[in-house]
């Protein structure tokens, strides 16, 4: 059973007649990074946030929808943010770690919460006013 990236990409080109060659020409990508995302069953991690925008570009289809369908293909579910609000681009790396720790031990979350709480603790407060 194909992954959701592949059933998109197969999707728009069947639909569109386009080949890998055409997709790549369009997204400034190689074609065979397009091969690849078309055909590998599961993907062993998230493919790099350009080459993602060059899959959108090529395929003609919006970035998230992209983006949702690689990170699926990888195993990982991306939650929503609080600041996904309509008009505000999604933050991937926002994404990506947040998806990426609920495969982490409870013992290595207790790290990295730690690790957070630790770099908030020395950020600079935002004056609310501000902002």
């Amino acid at each position: 059973m194909a992954n959701a990236l592949q059933q998109i990409m197969r999707q728009r080109l069947d639909r569109q007649g386009w080949s890998y060659g055409d997709v790549a020409r369009r997204g400034g990508i190689p074609r065979s990074t397009v091969h690849h995302l078309a055909t590998t069953d599961r993907l062993v991690r998230m493919p790099q946030p350009a080459t993602l925008e060059g899959l959108s570009r090529g395929l003609e289809l919006p970035l998230d929808t992209v983006r949702r369908a690689a990170a699926e293909a990888c195993g990982i579910h991306l939650y929503p943010t609080a600041e996904d609000a309509p008009g505000t681009p999604p933050d991937p790396e926002v994404d990506l770690l947040i998806a990426s720790v609920q495969r982490l031990s409870s013992d290595d979350r207790r790290h990295v919460a730690a690790l957070v709480e630790s770099l908030l603790e020395r950020a600079p407060k935002e004056d609310p006013e501000e902002g």
